[in-house]
């Protein structure tokens, strides 16, 4: 392709050398430049990209995008000076691709809570309706019918592309996509065309990475504050900050609630472990999802597909045969009667959501213990208050190891533990092996108790100084309860 089509919408501040060349690939991570690819250089979170430039040239690489131009160029290369290297990277991968984006119905769901959820039950619910749909998510990216693995919320602007340029091949309409802070405050999603965006809630989560929660939140606005006018910005306006990621938007605004006037309302009538019973448009609805969360999750559907234009109707019918989503409030029942719940909640606000669910579903008469750890490497200062919240509406409460990554996993658990009030002390055990602290919540349990093991959800590994070993708490719990109450 020529490197010049490559660069169509890309801000150059200096060029040294020509545009009007052939070119193979595009690439950021230096170890894989090839013959004739352009190497673009990022300034990341934990290296730079500038510091390979003379390695990706010596590796043949053909153009080099970069921010500040080297001091010693080879001739026959090219060199492109720009602003901002990861944004040039994700208008590069859009037009690499062929502007994938502009050929189907993106629709961008973002928030702390409920992006896995709303995102994998949109794709459910277009896919029951008859149409070719495609899904970019925390658990797995999904071409139509054919499954791709993925490491990141939202993975980098090549891969995006990639795969939206995989779902124009195969005829894909629709595609929902989790949108992370991350990934916006990155670029990865620079150069895509939405349909509309989606914001579930805003809580505490990720100030490792952004400081401070207004900057966590004026992040996410960005998404909206981008949308072109024929878009929709749908918003949960029972969230504090729901009206302000609608302030600036061009795009159709529209709101949803279950405790406020908005656009789509909805009201719980019934609640059990089994499910809902909701009432949306004056219209009932059996839910096989339970909890308030998971209200304010099907309404954000419901008034998704009536935007993208699918009848009221057959959209309330499609709801009520949605299937839980692995590891969000996954649920398994014993011969004995013993309910163990593998949910993925890692904030405090969602720890407390799903307590919240539990005890409101409970008699009383039956124990809630909760298995729960915090993840190494992230947010520091969430791990005293997830540790106050589990001990506060627990029974009892195991504290383990979560994904430690390269910090200590006992170090953590003393963080949790900062933040158990002295009255609930007695309620916790702290044991640092994962599967051990599982199997002690099972052999505590008994007739009708209530286990909850939070944190890890649909993951299937845990990560510990760099490496991942297979650790499934749904399998793991669901094989524990069987061999240790026969």
């Amino acid at each position: 392709m020529l490197l010049k089509d490559i660069l169509y919408g890309v801000g150059l501040s200096a060029v040294s050398g020509t545009t009007n060349t052939m070119v193979n690939t595009i690439c950021f991570d230096s170890r894989k430049v090839g013959m004739d690819d352009v190497f673009v250089a990022i300034k990341g979170t934990v290296t730079d990209g500038h510091k390979y430039i003379a390695k990706t040239v010596d590796a043949g690489a053909k153009a080099i995008v970069c921010e500040e131009l080297p001091k010693n160029m080879v001739n026959g290369v090219t060199y492109l000076e720009v602003d901002n290297g990861a944004k040039a990277l994700a208008i590069m991968a859009s037009n690499f691709y062929g502007n994938p984006s502009k050929n189907l119905k993106l629709v961008a769901v973002t928030g702390t809570n409920g992006k896995t959820t709303v995102s994998s039950l949109l794709y459910q619910l277009f896919k029951r309706a008859g149409y070719k749909v495609g899904l970019i998510s925390t658990i797995k990216i999904m071409v139509d019918d054919e499954q791709y693995a993925t490491s990141h919320t939202t993975p980098d602007a090549l891969v995006i592309n990639k795969h939206l340029s995989l779902m124009n091949d195969a005829g894909v309409e629709f595609c929902f996509m989790e949108v992370s802070s991350h990934g916006i405050h990155q670029k990865r999603t620079e150069g895509l065309v939405f349909e509309g965006a989606i914001f579930t809630n805003l809580s505490h989560d990720h100030l490792d990475y952004h400081k401070t929660f207004a900057e966590y939140r004026d992040t996410k606005k960005k998404l909206f504050d981008n949308l072109p006018k024929k878009a929709f910005a749908l918003s949960n306006i029972d969230d504090k900050n729901g009206l302000v990621m609608l302030q600036n938007t061009k795009a159709k605004k529209y709101t949803y609630a279950l405790k406020t006037y908005a656009d789509y309302r909805a009201n719980i009538l019934e609640n059990q472990f089994h499910g809902q019973l909701l009432k949306i448009d004056d219209n009932e609805l059996w839910s096989k999802l339970i909890g308030d969360f998971n209200a304010y999750n099907m309404l954000a559907i419901y008034a998704t597909a009536d935007l993208l234009g699918l009848e009221k109707m057959e959209t309330l019918r499609l709801l009520s045969e949605l299937e839980n989503v692995d590891g969000r409030f996954q649920y398994y029942i014993s011969k004995e009667k013993i309910t163990a719940i593998v949910d993925y909640a890692h904030t405090p606000d969602a720890l407390k959501n799903v307590l919240d669910t539990i005890n409101a579903l409970r008699t009383g008469n039956e124990n809630v213990i909760t298995v729960v750890g915090c993840g190494g490497d992230r947010d520091k200062s969430k791990r005293p208050v997830m540790g106050h919240i589990a001990s506060e509406m627990s029974n009892k409460t195991i504290f383990t190891s979560d994904n430690p990554r390269t910090e200590s996993a006992a170090l953590i658990i003393e963080e949790m533990e900062a933040g158990v009030e002295p009255q609930n002390i007695k309620k916790i055990l702290s044991i640092e092996n994962r599967e051990q602290a599982i199997k002690t919540a099972c052999q505590l349990a008994v007739g009708n108790d209530i286990i909850l093991v939070a944190g890890k959800g649909h993951e299937t590994y845990q990560e510990t100084n760099g490496e991942r070993t297979d650790f499934d708490d749904f399998k793991i719990v669901k094989e524990l309860l069987t061999s240790l109450n026969k």
